[in-house]
């Protein structure tokens, strides 16, 4: 799929809904993206860590742990910190995206997402 001297965009997704983490998938891959699914939020530093993504798209309502705390584990770690983290949550009160913000994701996508707007994201974030 990628020719020499092409990488291959890597870009982690962080849910738990399954539909949702297929469409995200799909998404991402129509698009030219190698998408990794972690469905249990547990996984998601051990992933990050292993497949190296340049775009971690997180879950906020995660069952076990929360999106937020992942955040910010994932924002303490030095060998990962510099990976952009796009959250998508339903949470759409006021005051969640500065929430969010703060816990150190650089981006925010509300559900139920605007196809267009989350391919726009991704690629602000990924190039």
């Amino acid at each position: 799929m990628f020719g020499a001297g092409q990488v291959a965009k890597k870009v982690l997704v962080v849910e738990d809904n399954l539909l949702n983490l297929k469409l995200f998938c799909d998404l991402l891959r129509a698009h030219g993206y190698d998408a990794l699914a972690v469905s249990d939020g547990r996984e998601a530093v051990r992933s990050a860590r292993e497949f190296a993504p340049r775009l971690i798209v997180m879950d906020i309502q995660l069952p076990h742990v929360s999106g937020l705390d992942l955040i910010g584990e994932l924002k303490a770690d030095e060998a990962l910190k510099p990976i952009p983290v796009m959250a998508v949550t339903a949470y759409a009160a006021s005051g969640d995206e500065d929430r969010i913000r703060a816990a150190g994701a650089e981006a925010y996508v509300s559900k139920p997402i605007s196809v267009l707007r989350f391919v726009e994201e991704v690629e602000a974030l990924v190039g």
